[in-house]
């Protein structure tokens, strides 16, 4: 099932599948290493939604929901 980043819950992980945006911030998004086929691990939510922290390429990143939402990732188990 294909939803974007801000969708999945505190403990999900998502493979990513496609990075929107334009110009400088998709830029952004990939110099974090946001990119396709990247497994990212959703460790925190702020209580009222915005940050969101991540887990992915061994690092903890802290992105706002507005950017999350640009993220489409495929939710996957982490046994997967």
């Amino acid at each position: 099932m294909v939803l974007t980043l801000d969708k999945l819950k505190p403990g999900c992980s998502g493979i990513i599948s496609a990075v929107g945006g334009e110009g400088a911030l998709r830029r952004r998004l990939f110099d974090l290493g946001l990119t396709p086929n990247t497994l990212v691990l959703v460790r925190k939510v702020a209580p009222l939604g915005d940050p969101i922290e991540l887990y992915l390429r061994g690092f903890e990143l802290t992105l706002r929901k507005e950017d999350a939402n640009r993220i489409q990732v495929k939710e996957v188990s982490v046994d997967e």
